[in-house]
């Protein structure tokens, strides 16, 4: 098994990956994309990931790209921790979770960029289109944590690792968000698979 990510650590979907294969205990190799210099472009690279996006994986021949599809290739192809619930339907919710946490809130991802959370970066002022986001954000993880509870679904899944990222741009930023959040973002970044991620060494851009 080997996993293509981007050579300084910070991309969200590289860190899903990442997790994932640490929980299922399958041992793979790191291989490094410089996407500051393009290597994703490279001929050699495209016969990993046809899309030429990082994260990618290779394992045995078959070649995969995609942060959510590696997820779900790695829960079925590999036994250890389950990255995703035994119940059908909450099973389907924690995909639904990580597709929204892919294709909405822009606003965030671009004034909240993941350098905040990994190397200290100092942010900007939220926009107003940001805050709205940010309010999203909130209405929705605050609907979605039942109260009480440490996770999504009762055990641990890939959902919480990747909400608590998100919610992590703004915790880690200083933005003010609602304390229960706050307190489940930083229950959910103590796990160790996230936490061997988080200490990874980074290069200063």
């Amino acid at each position: 098994m080997k996993l293509y990510i981007d050579s300084n650590y910070l991309s969200p979907y590289a860190m899903s990956a990442f997790v994932a294969l640490r929980e299922k205990n399958v041992p793979f190799d790191m291989v490094l994309v410089n996407l500051q210099q393009n290597e994703h472009w490279a001929d050699d690279y495209v016969e990993i990931s046809s899309l030429r996006r990082v994260p990618a994986i290779s394992d045995n021949g078959f070649h995969l790209s995609e942060s959510s599809a590696i997820c779900e290739y790695i829960e079925d192809r590999y036994s250890g921790t389950a990255l995703y619930p035994a119940n059908i339907k909450d099973k389907a919710k924690a995909r639904e979770i990580q597709a929204w946490l892919r294709s909405d809130l822009m606003p965030i991802r671009q004034k909240r960029s993941t350098e905040v959370i990994f190397m200290k970066s100092a942010a900007p002022p939220l926009s107003d289109v940001a805050q709205a986001a940010a309010q999203k954000l909130f209405l929705v993880a605050e609907k979605l944590l039942p109260a009480s509870k440490q996770n999504l679904f009762g055990e641990w899944s890939i959902a919480d690792t990747d909400l608590a990222l998100m919610l992590n741009r703004l915790v880690f930023a200083g933005d003010e968000v609602p304390e229960r959040l706050v307190l489940y973002a930083k229950l959910q970044w103590q796990r160790t698979s996230v936490q061997e991620w988080v200490n990874k060494v980074r290069p200063v851009l």
